[in-house]
């Protein structure tokens, strides 16, 4: 009796095992595919009071990013990859969101300095996400893609996922728009956190919408 007792309980113990891990694993597969709550209407011309400056003889990309977002890792590396094939068709900006009142140098991340090493890319600081709201973006990795008429011409994410770096639409949207002016997608999920969340990355839901202004 007791081998068969002792083998029911080996069995009973590898369900639970087989059920916890399933559990775990679902549970990240759904934030991994989550997209950003906050999703951006992007304007569909560039909004006259932004202090970026737009190019003039060709196509603008613009990225907002938290810095302190593991999420956005994949966006920047995504970012790289696409001047990597388009770079003399583009003028790029990343945006930095820094919320008022946090600490000097808070927003110089290692995401900043990978961000600032990719060739042809301008890597500024929005003061109290200014900028993002100008462009009325609340979620981290949010890419637009104006062209030198400053009419938008893409906005999304450049990832399949947060985290997941590779092939996806988003960036081959953008590639598509400045090498054939043509694309599949016009827009795609973000996968990101809030913002304008001051402490660590949040997945959205902790952090309000930002009030869009022109």
């Amino acid at each position: 009796m007791r081998p068969k007792k002792n083998k029911l309980l080996l069995v009973a113990a590898g369900a639970i095992w087989f059920l916890t891990v399933g559990a775990g694993m679902a549970v990240l597969w759904n934030y991994e595919n989550t997209p950003g709550v906050a999703a951006a209407a992007a304007p569909d011309q560039w909004p006259a009071t932004s202090n970026i400056q737009r190019a003039t003889n060709r196509a603008t990309l613009v990225m907002m990013v938290h810095p302190h977002c593991p999420c956005t890792r994949a966006g920047v590396g995504e970012l790289a990859r696409l001047m990597a094939q388009a770079q003399d068709r583009v003028t790029a900006y990343v945006l930095f969101a820094k919320p008022p009142n946090l600490s000097k140098d808070w927003e110089q991340t290692d995401l900043w300095k990978t961000a600032a090493a990719i060739p042809g890319v301008i890597v500024m600081r929005d003061d109290e996400g200014l900028e993002a709201r100008r462009f009325h973006a609340g979620t981290s990795g949010q890419t637009m893609l104006y062209d030198k008429n400053g009419n938008l011409l893409f906005s999304g994410g450049i990832t399949d996922g947060r985290g997941h770096e590779g092939d996806n639409a988003g960036r081959s949207a953008i590639v598509s728009l400045l090498t054939t002016s043509e694309a599949d997608y016009k827009e795609t999920p973000v996968f990101g956190c809030a913002l304008f969340a001051q402490g660590e990355c949040q997945t959205g839901k902790e952090a309000s919408h930002p009030k869009h202004s022109n």
